[in-house]
């Protein structure tokens, strides 16, 4: 376990330095910069001044060891927008995203995996071609077409939760309001995972129910549902562990959209709007944060399989 876990940290550490330099080299050679935000009417020695004072006048590789060296320490410098630490920053949003994509999971576990088992105990039903149909919508409409159709449905017309934001300006900011704005943008980011898991879960039940061990359980005269969660279930959630990992790069770059489209205060809309300002600090903060905290989850993805199954073995 051990020997697995530093490599895999070994390997994580690659991949991150490898991200941080795509992105800063992408950041860095892409047109514009941070003088877009004193406006287009800039003249070149002011602009070549303010690159300057940034830094942004040195070679690239120099401005990117720099930006490493203080990252190892805890650093990733201040943004260029209001000059504040971008740790700061990343700290003041990180809960909201995590709420957002913690309760879009929540649902998409609940709903997809309870869909999926359903549909595949009565397969041919017609429960099961009504999960199937909501599988394929699910994967096939886009996070902000869906979005924009929920918040014209809920907010606009029928007028019974926010369409943006995340606290009413007026209210004592009350867990109900809170709630109240979190089921619109956790609903719309929490549709494809959940498509993807009722797919899965009801495919891999039906190939379970259909094997030898499950029919000696039933020839042992176990009650059907001691054979359903005991013996069946658990070795049908082992794929589903996969689609879980997989998932959550799906939460993190749908949340950017989501966050974005409903207002939400989150770690994708902070991303976007450092994008778009050319706040190259806060973008790298962002990105490395994320990414790090993904590669953290995959992790102990791997080592659940070793709860659900002891016969996996981590190489």
């Amino acid at each position: 376990m051990l020997r697995y876990l530093s490599v895999r940290l070994g390997h994580s550490g690659l991949v991150l330095v490898m991200l941080s330099v795509v992105t800063f080299t992408l950041l860095h050679l892409a047109p514009g910069g941070p003088a877009i935000l004193m406006g287009t009417d800039i003249s070149p020695d002011e602009a070549a001044r303010m690159r300057a004072n940034l830094g942004l006048d040195q070679p690239l590789y120099v401005q990117y060891a720099k930006w490493a060296s203080a990252m190892l320490q805890g650093n990733f410098g201040r943004s260029f927008t209001d000059g504040r630490p971008v740790t700061e920053l990343v700290a003041q949003r990180l809960p909201n995203t995590l709420l957002l994509s913690g309760s879009a999971l929540m649902l998409a576990l609940v709903f997809g995996v309870s869909g999926g088992v359903a549909a595949a105990l009565v397969r041919g039903s017609a429960l099961d071609r009504l999960v199937m149909l909501f599988a394929v919508i699910g994967e096939s409409v886009p996070v902000f077409w869906l979005a924009i159709l929920t918040i014209l449905l809920f907010a606009v017309q029928l007028h019974v939760l926010p369409s943006s934001g995340m606290r009413t300006l007026s209210s004592n900011e009350s867990v109900w309001d809170l709630l109240q704005h979190l089921i619109l943008p956790s609903l719309v980011l929490s549709t494809l995972p959940m498509a993807q898991l009722a797919r899965y879960s009801r495919s891999g039940l039906i190939g379970v129910l259909g094997q030898d061990f499950v029919r000696t359980a039933r020839a042992k005269g176990l009650p059907e549902r001691l054979v359903l969660f005991r013996h069946a279930l658990r070795s049908a959630l082992i794929p589903l562990v996969t689609v879980v990992g997989l998932a959550l790069p799906v939460l993190v770059s749908g949340a950017a959209i989501t966050e974005t489209i409903f207002g939400w205060p989150g770690m994708g809309r902070l991303a976007v709007d450092a994008a778009l300002r050319r706040d190259y600090p806060l973008v790298m903060g962002v990105t490395i944060t994320v990414v790090a905290a993904v590669i953290v989850i995959n992790l102990a993805i791997d080592v659940v399989y070793l709860y659900l199954d002891p016969r996996v073995k981590l190489g």
